[in-house]
């Protein structure tokens, strides 16, 4: 019988393509600026993911819930998201995303069928406290994310396949056997498996081989 897999997605330029979640909640309090240019220092490694969290939380001294809401809702997602987690469990496979940016939007994708959603953990929102630099996650987070996933659905690293598109899912790409470089960069390309170019998630799916 064969096994189950777990489909790991990232979500900033991935399930987001050209975007992130920080700009898309930027943009509702009229910050993008202030954060592409967070985005280009930790793009270049000069600040690393605890940094930029404790400086994207500076910036978002005034955000509501209200305002996640609507990046969220507002967001250009790829298409055909739900309907690809929708095959995915019917198949009787899972879907997950593991991301970086703020679990409080990353979380929302449950709502679109995700089995499960991880992402930095922040204060709730309005903020009343300080983000926690121990709970902001890392490339290297990403895999002990993936194996306690596995652990979770009974499922072993070789029945993994990753989604991603830049640095932060290098180390993702390397512990599994089956990726899907989606819109990326040259960090990903060359390691993995499979490569699209395109705005709907559906393509990026079909080319990984239904049978193993």
């Amino acid at each position: 019988m064969t096994r189950p897999r777990l489909h790991l997605f990232d979500l900033d330029g991935t399930l987001l393509p050209g975007t992130s979640a920080p700009v898309e909640i930027s943009r509702q309090l009229g910050l993008e600026a202030e954060t592409l240019a967070l985005d280009v220092e930790i793009g270049a490694q000069r600040i690393g993911p605890p940094e930029y969290a404790r400086r994207i939380h500076a910036l978002w001294s005034g955000l509501t819930a209200d305002h996640v809401a609507a990046a969220f809702d507002g967001a250009p997602w790829l298409v055909g998201i739900r309907e690809t987690w929708a095959e995915i469990r019917e198949r009787g496979d899972y879907c997950a995303v593991v991301s970086l940016s703020p679990s409080f939007f990353v979380e929302r994708l449950i709502g679109w069928g995700a089995h499960a959603a991880y992402g930095s953990r922040f204060p709730a929102v309005p903020f009343t406290e300080p983000v926690d630099s121990a709970g902001v996650l890392s490339a290297a987070a990403k895999v002990k994310i993936a194996d306690r996933l596995c652990e979770e659905f009974g499922v072993d690293r070789a029945d993994c396949v990753a989604y991603g598109d830049s640095l932060s899912d290098v180390d993702l790409f390397a512990a599994v056997p089956v990726s899907v470089a989606v819109n990326a960069d040259r960090h990903l390309v060359g390691l993995a498996t499979h490569s699209y170019v395109g705005r709907d998630l559906r393509k990026a799916y079909e080319l990984v081989p239904r049978d193993r």
